[in-house]
């Protein structure tokens, strides 16, 4: 069930992360901004692929 709630949690943070990424590139924003949501965004999609990982791991068992 943990792995459940990890998994959500990381989904959201995912859109979340992608939401403020398209936000401040529709905006105009520094690179250095860009730079740094886009480093978010890409550390949130590691943390979700990781979490479904481990998820299907435990599925399969």
């Amino acid at each position: 069930m943990t792995d459940l709630i990890s998994t959500l949690i990381s989904a959201f943070g995912v859109l979340a992360s992608t939401m403020v990424l398209t936000m401040f590139i529709s905006s105009g924003a520094s690179v250095a901004v860009i730079g740094i949501c886009s480093a978010a965004f890409l550390i949130a999609l590691y943390a979700l692929v990781r979490d479904v990982r481990r998820l299907r791991a435990r599925r399969t068992i």
